[in-house]
């Protein structure tokens, strides 16, 4: 009698800021797809910058600042970026005036929409506003538009970014994944016990599942 496997179960700790968290995530949507691995995936928060302020930083400011990028340096990346995005369906739109901001409010807003199983599709609808269409993300009119604009309530958006009930709940998950010592994303784990870091590969996700499809139920 065959065994029947479970969904393979992928948590990954990312923040909407961070393009390798979309690249990465990109890369292993296109390895589940063509290993037909079934999965459930949970998104979970963590934040690059929790000190910035909510008018946020000018992104070639921020990159010199906190990595010590030279401008040349950073425009190449940000091409390299780009050329990756564009293998996987993904549109990155950097220009001169692109900023970095503040995402608490927005892991409340995915929180929120996790309550009705949507916090995938908003996750991936603040990766496009972001990078793609260059929004405000640490607005919370622009936060609760997006909700809209997936067919979420705007109105119930705007009070849960209102009255920051969420807040606590994001703080300590935060805190559980640094906890566990995640210190950098994209981090995705699989089956709440193999770390994998950093944006892997079409081909290196796909040895990593066939890996996990191969051990023991």
């Amino acid at each position: 009698m065959t065994e029947t496997r479970p969904p393979l179960r992928i948590d990954i700790i990312s923040d909407v800021m961070c393009p390798w968290c979309i690249i990465g995530y990109s890369q292993l949507a296109q390895a589940l797809a063509d290993s037909g691995t079934a999965h459930d995936i949970h998104w979970h928060p963590f934040e690059l910058n929790p000190d910035m302020p909510p008018e946020g930083q000018n992104i070639r400011e921020h990159v010199a600042e906190k990595y010590g990028s030279t401008p040349e340096q950073s425009a190449k990346s940000r091409d390299q970026m780009t050329a990756l995005g564009a293998e996987l369906g993904f549109e990155f739109r950097y220009g001169d005036d692109m900023r970095m901001h503040n995402t608490f409010d927005a892991h409340q807003l995915l929180h929120w929409a996790n309550e009705t199983g949507r916090m995938h599709d908003l996750k991936q609808a603040l990766f496009t506003a972001h990078f793609t269409n260059g929004r405000n993300l640490s607005d919370t009119a622009v936060l609760a538009d997006i909700a809209a604009e997936i067919g979420l309530d705007r109105a119930e958006a705007l009070a849960v970014l209102e009255d920051q009930r969420f807040a606590n709940d994001v703080r300590t998950e935060e805190k559980f994944w640094v906890s566990q010592g995640i210190q950098g994303v994209p981090a995705v784990v699989f089956n709440q016990r193999h770390l994998v870091t950093g944006a892997q590969g079409v081909d290196n996700y796909t040895q990593i599942l066939k890996q996990l499809a191969e051990m023991p139920v």
